[in-house]
């Protein structure tokens, strides 16, 4: 179980590893990034190996063109769970290829959240990098845009060593003629000993597209 996180130390007694950045929730990207700010609504399902359950969360981005920072929170009550785990954090990712000519998108992208539980003083440290390449598909009235992130994960219990795993995510970001968009994606991370953890996400976001291009 050493490649397992100790959340069972942070909130309940059948260990159970830690996912991704925000706990619950794949890690979010958009390769081709954008200018204005951007609200999302997610909602996660985490596979057994993750402890099943249910994830709830929000985030809001500042998209300055090649460059878009990200704060956010999620929360995250496992199916053994006596209590939900919340997680609040950020991340910022830097367009190198692509843009508005270009139909191929490759970003870089960190990230890092702290967990936390209600009665329980451990915590979890999340870091995520690692980066996507997304392609802009040419469709009347809705852009579609298809996208693979491959990321290294660590997470470090308060009190605990560090467990470092490989995930990648698949995913899509749509555009519905404007403002209003949905996501979607699904996220794998290897957890070592044969296990390998996944996550359905889908989500609905409003973009205020305003002129802060970089």
């Amino acid at each position: 179980m050493n490649r397992l996180l100790s959340v069972a130390a942070l909130a309940f007694t059948t260990a159970t590893p830690a996912a991704a950045q925000f706990l619950g929730m794949p890690v979010w990207n958009s390769p081709k990034g954008g200018t204005g700010i951007t609200i999302s609504g997610d909602y996660a399902k985490p596979n057994a190996d993750w402890g099943k359950g249910n994830a709830f969360g929000a985030r809001a981005t500042l998209g300055l063109g090649s460059l878009n920072v990200t704060a956010g929170f999620s929360t995250w009550k496992p199916e053994s769970a006596s209590t939900s785990l919340k997680s609040i954090g950020g991340d910022a990712a830097f367009r190198v290829i692509g843009g508005t000519l270009l139909p191929i998108n490759i970003n870089l992208l960190v990230g890092g959240a702290r967990t936390t539980a209600s009665g329980v003083s451990g915590n979890i440290t999340t870091l995520v990098a690692g980066g996507g390449v997304s392609v802009s598909l040419p469709t009347p009235g809705i852009s579609i845009e298809p996208y693979l992130s491959l990321t290294n994960r660590w997470h470090k219990p308060s009190g605990g060593s560090t467990d470092a795993n490989f995930g990648w995510t698949i995913g899509a970001n749509l555009g519905f003629g404007g403002f209003f968009g949905a996501h979607f994606a699904y996220d794998s991370e290897s957890l070592g000993g044969g296990s390998t953890g996944g996550i359905i996400g889908v989500g609905a976001h409003l973009a205020l597209k305003v002129p802060l291009g970089m």
